[in-house]
């Protein structure tokens, strides 16, 4: 390859004004792939990027399953392997092969506007789920893994600054990544935000200390899109292998950079290398467009929004509703397709194949009066509840609540550097250019900086402060409940809802999140019982927001520490609404038998126990296994999740389950020695139904030794 070749391979292929203009003005991002690396002399036909944590995002009909917080809630690895596959199977048929579904950013704050594309708040429980996503999507295509690192907040991700210790970082935010490189990934993506005062697209620790050296990823390193680089060099000398999707800050630097010397030719053959040893790891296969929203796949969507559904409260055994002739179903949202926010995961499915909660409680039961309120008015909806013989509420958040958010005023130092129209390049050249253009871009970013996009058809309302739901929902709820002693609240959204002003006032409450193509279905196979709801907590959901974490949307500077969710709540003695790991179900289960043994060839504890559904139904069941350190003046959670597994049991059956635990999950991140270390004495392993049950335990001892390669 020649020199000119090389450096191409390292940006998109789309040049920078028409790409703007196709993104803007005709909704390229859901229209099309986005190409780079592409180079027909040599026969290479080039990454071909789309988005889709919740589906592939492109105009013609993909399947759009739960957002990945719904499907944190089944907690089954399995599941989101075969989801992986099936969406890496859909972006083939679109001629797509880098897949941006896995984002694996710790959800540190529940307010955060972009909750419902990660798994949860512990990095356990999100790196298994995303390395299972990972494998599933590597088999048919590249697995693309977001965003590195600490990318929790949404509405400063462009300013804010995350100041975070190597304890914190090693033990609570990069493990789940390390699962995925160590899952097969082969594409991370850098985040926007700065982290201990440098850029994360120029990030010499992240990229190349961490993630290249001490993990050895073989993968390529891509910017997120068009305002992830800052300063092109640096970027590339710290380990960035490829900007996405135009061409605009590297093909501005690089040649005199290369050509001066400060990028050294063997750091541009790695970065090319590295691009094509994972363009050439995908594998041939036929991929048609009749794979797009298949049977097959609204199968799988209807599965996962099922074992998703987490059944917070049934007092008197309200669920599942049996024995009735009418049922109100009350809320706009019920006859809503309410999919998520309408960002960069926003999906386009074939019209009219969002099963709706209407229409899903329709179909499962024709036999049943169904009469409908949109609770406009909650006057007229309590005197239609209190007519039937069950009322079912539909409330919750949708994209003007949460979702990604750009203040364009935050962007304007990257549009800077936004690069002349090629017409003007080609006819006054380089150079001549140079003179004028660099004002002309900052008189034209420095417009762009005056205002920000509103919530509009692209993109959602950002972060949320406010944890309840809003007034008149609330009023809808106890306005219902005082008319119907059987009621049933169905939560949709894919944050934390603050329930402490209602949540006692009525007998059921379903967590249904944002249920995918086929939630109106899968609703209705819960609400019937005709499946026992086995979704649980993916993270705790408190009593009051005081006992979250600081969070501020536009924060210029903030500081990570050891403690959020379930952990912050435990040392804080506040104990939470909803649990982290909590679920209730239709059946009953059991635990005994717990043993421990130790692998004698690896750092590694093999967690046997028996688990028995001692109910009358089948159901699935999810068991929760947490490690309690020795007690030392050692600042460490009191309990954290070091395993977990989904199994299935019928009525009365019993089941051997093994759960293995590396040993790093038990031990701390000392920086003295830049590793793993375990505490020497009794640590205590026990399975629970959630983080704040007793559970039933076990003690081993344990010496101080590396637990694992660093």
């Amino acid at each position: 390859m020649s020199l000119a070749e090389k450096l191409a391979m390292l940006d998109g292929d789309t040049a920078f004004w028409p790409g703007m203009a196709d993104t803007v003005l005709r909704d390229g991002l859901h229209q099309h792939p986005w190409p780079a690396a592409v180079l027909p002399r040599l026969g290479l036909e080039g990454l071909h990027f789309v988005d889709g944590p919740r589906g592939v995002i492109l105009e013609g009909g993909a399947t759009t399953f739960p957002p990945p917080i719904a499907r944190g809630a089944s907690w089954d690895v399995a599941l989101e392997e075969r989801i992986g596959e099936a969406m890496a199977r859909e972006a083939r048929s679109f001629g797509a092969n880098l897949l941006g579904a896995i984002c694996v950013n710790l959800l540190r704050h529940p307010g955060w506007g972009r909750a419902q594309e990660t798994y949860g708040e512990d990095p356990q429980q999100v790196g298994a789920m995303g390395a299972a996503m990972t494998r599933g999507v590597q088999g048919h295509a590249i697995a693309c893994v977001k965003h590195f690192a600490l990318n929790s907040i949404d509405s400063a991700r462009f300013l804010v600054d995350v100041q975070a210790t190597p304890r914190v970082l090693h033990e609570l935010y990069l493990p789940q990544f390390r699962d995925c490189v160590e899952a097969g990934a082969l594409a991370v993506m850098s985040a926007y935000n700065r982290v201990n005062g440098e850029w994360c697209g120029q990030h010499p620790q992240l990229l190349g200390e961490i993630l290249k050296r001490r993990w050895g990823f073989r993968g390529f390193v891509l910017t997120d899109f068009i305002f992830g680089l800052r300063d092109g060099t640096r970027a590339l000398l710290a380990g960035q292998d490829l900007e996405m999707p135009f061409r605009m800050i590297f093909e501005a630097c690089l040649p005199d950079a290369v050509a001066s010397g400060e990028v050294p030719m063997a750091r541009v053959d790695d970065a090319v290398l590295r691009l094509l040893r994972a363009q050439l790891s995908v594998p041939a296969g036929s991929y048609p467009t009749s794979l797009r929203g298949c049977r097959e796949h609204r199968a799988l969507a209807r599965e996962a929004a099922i074992k998703a559904i987490v059944l917070l409260r049934n007092e008197g055994a309200v669920l599942p509703l049996r024995g009735i002739t009418s049922l109100a179903v009350i809320g706009r949202l019920a006859a809503t397709a309410n999919l998520g926010d309408r960002g960069s995961s926003d999906t386009r499915p074939a019209p009219g194949s969002v099963v709706t909660p209407l229409q899903g409680l329709r179909a499962a039961a024709p036999g049943i009066a169904i009469d409908v309120a949109d609770g406009a008015d909650p006057t007229a909806a309590a005197a239609l509840a209190a007519r039937c013989d069950a009322a079912l509420l539909v409330v919750g958040l949708d994209w003007r609540h949460e979702g990604e958010h750009i203040h364009t005023g935050d962007i304007a130092p990257v549009l800077r550097q936004m690069p002349p129209p090629d017409g003007l390049l080609r006819r006054f050249g380089q150079r001549r250019l140079r003179r004028w253009w660099k004002p002309v871009a900052a008189a034209m970013a420095g417009l762009a900086g005056l205002g920000s996009l509103r919530p509009g058809e692209h993109f959602s309302s950002g972060d949320r402060t406010a944890l309840e739901l809003d007034p008149h929902q609330e009023a809808l709820i106890r306005a219902v409940a005082a008319a119907n002693p059987r009621t049933v609240v169905v939560l949709m959204g894919g944050g934390a809802i603050l329930c402490e002003a209602w949540r006692q006032l009525v007998p059921g409450i379903l967590l249904l999140w944002y249920p995918g193509q086929e939630g109106g279905a899968a609703l209705a196979d819960v609400v019937f019982g005709r499946v026992s709801p086995a979704g649980r907590m993916p993270f705790a959901v408190p009593t009051s927001a005081d006992h979250l974490p600081p969070f501020h949307p536009r924060a210029r500077r903030i500081t990570y520490d050891l403690w959020h969710g379930y952990r912050r709540l435990a040392r804080d003695g506040h104990p939470a609404a909803f649990p982290f790991g909590f679920g209730l179900s239709y059946s009953t289960f059991a635990y005994s038998d717990l043993r421990v043994t130790q692998a004698a060839e690896a750092p590694l504890l093999q967690v046997q126990l028996t688990v028995a559904n001692t109910g009358s139904l089948a159901a699935d069941h999810v068991v929760q296994l947490y490690a309690e350190p020795p007690g030392s003046a050692l600042e460490r959670p009191r309990r954290q999740l070091v395993g977990f597994a989904r199994v299935s049991l019928a009525a009365a059956e019993r089941q051997v389950i093994t759960i293995p635990v590396p040993l790093r999950r038990l031990a701390y991140f000392d920086p003295a020695s830049d590793g793993f270390l375990l505490e020497p004495g009794p640590h205590r392993l026990l399975v629970a139904q959630h983080s704040e049950e007793a559970g039933l335990g076990v003690e081993l001892e344990l010496n101080r030794a590396p637990a694992s390669p660093p």
